[in-house]
């Protein structure tokens, strides 16, 4: 069982030993990918705290190509750890702009710093979508039931 706990304008989980964060200005997946608003209807993307405290020890990633269309919930890339693998399914529909190169070749990143290991970024067709996603409340009700 989780505990929820805000905490510098960020909700934090804890179980036993184990403190999910959940940082406030980010938009949520229930599919367990963050999302942050960069510029204009430019955005990033990774994976948050508590899908890779699930997958364990990250070995592989792969983003999805440059140029790329994505569409709201569809697969879009692979993340694949020791214990298992993963689909990446896209937050919000729109065009993949840049990939993270240096987290392609060293993945483990997305185990130690999650929120700071954004995977790709695009531009998004329809940044109204943002309303669908769930915010850090919302996210921390999903994974602590």
């Amino acid at each position: 069982m989780y505990k929820a706990v805000l905490c510098e304008n960020k909700i934090i989980l804890s179980m036993q030993l184990r403190t999910m964060k959940v940082p406030a200005q980010l938009h949520y997946s229930s599919l367990h990918l963050w999302v942050k608003h960069i510029e204009n209807d430019l955005w990033e993307t990774g994976i948050t705290d508590y899908a890779q405290d699930l997958l364990g020890d990250i070995v592989f990633l792969q983003a999805p190509q440059i140029g790329s269309k994505l569409e709201k919930d569809m697969p879009c890339g692979l993340v694949e750890s020791v214990k298992t693998s993963s689909d990446l399914h896209a937050p919000l529909s729109g065009l993949v702009t840049e990939i993270n190169e240096s987290l392609i070749n060293a993945p483990e990143g997305l185990n130690d710093e999650p929120y700071k290991s954004w995977i790709f970024k695009f531009s998004a067709s329809n940044p109204e979508q943002v309303n669908d996603l769930l915010n850090a409340e919302e996210y921390t009700k999903l994974i602590e039931s």
